[in-house]
């Protein structure tokens, strides 16, 4: 296990900066997606946006971690049984799909990066009930976010709620530590046991993106060497936010006009909680 970086004061005002860039792109392609459109035209917006309005940088854009090829897109397209990594191409969104959209930026050297779930026109009950269940896993694990607490809570608090559900949690992609590097220490799982793994530490950021399937966890990956599809073909979800450990609790970077509210879960269970994501 490498070192986890303590972000200082100036970090922090830069990661909130990347942060709310990133969840503004999710709200500039919100009303884009819908029936008859291409990944590949999300993408073209997306990246518009990035570079011409927000002056920021794709970060997935030839990423190239080792033993893959560059990634060749701006954003991350996975549309109903693609786990992650969908690359946007050809696929036309139709009624009833269900996709995630996976945004990094960069901005002045710090990242951003956060995703959601959309509804193409109306969505089945069982995907809209998983995109709820994955929604509301996110920020139970959230929720578990100060300092003394352990990385094991939150995977534990995620993946009670999910199977509890009767969904399965992925286990081969988890969440990062992350700053002026896209994916650095800590690892966050989305499973495993309160009180292992590092403690936290006021000042250390990383993101909570729990990627929950309808049937069973295993998958498979495709022939491109990025995208990544449930083994058993069942729909899955996934939601992403990069939280900040404060001194009292935790703060959620990736926020914005648009952004998802909390849901009402949080809201009754932390009532006067040391929480906040403004």
């Amino acid at each position: 296990m490498g070192q986890i970086s303590i972000k200082t004061e100036e970090d922090i005002q830069g990661m909130r900066l990347a942060g709310r860039l990133a969840a503004e792109v999710l709200d500039f392609i919100e009303p884009h997606v819908k029936q008859g459109v291409t990944t590949d035209e999300l993408d073209r917006l997306c990246h518009e946006y990035m570079v011409n309005v927000q002056q920021s940088i794709p970060a997935p854009l030839n990423y190239c971690p080792p033993g893959y090829t560059p990634y060749p897109k701006a954003i991350c397209t996975s549309v109903n049984d693609v786990v992650c990594h969908g690359i946007p191409g050809d696929k036309v969104l139709k009624n009833g799909d269900v996709i995630n959209i996976d945004i990094t930026v960069i901005k002045n050297g710090y990242h951003g990066d956060t995703s959601r779930m959309f509804y193409v026109g109306e969505p089945s009950i069982l995907a809209k009930r998983l995109g709820d269940i994955t929604f509301e896993s996110m920020w139970i694990g959230i929720s578990k976010i100060k300092p003394g607490a352990h990385l094991g809570d939150i995977g534990y608090a995620i993946q009670q709620y999910a199977e509890k559900a009767g969904y399965s949690i992925v286990r081969e992609f988890c969440g990062h530590g992350i700053g002026k590097v896209f994916h650095e220490e800590p690892q966050v799982l989305h499973y495993g046991r309160p009180g292992t793994l590092e403690k936290l530490v006021a000042g250390m950021i990383f993101t909570v993106e729990p990627m929950i399937n309808a049937g069973r966890r295993e998958i498979r990956e495709m022939g491109d060497g990025w995208t990544i599809k449930t083994k058993d073909r069942s729909l899955s979800a996934q939601w992403e936010h990069t939280v900040l450990v404060t001194e009292s609790g935790y703060e959620v970077l990736t926020v914005s006009a648009g952004m998802p509210p909390p849901p009402a879960i949080i809201a009754e269970h932390h009532a006067g909680a040391p929480a906040s994501v403004a």
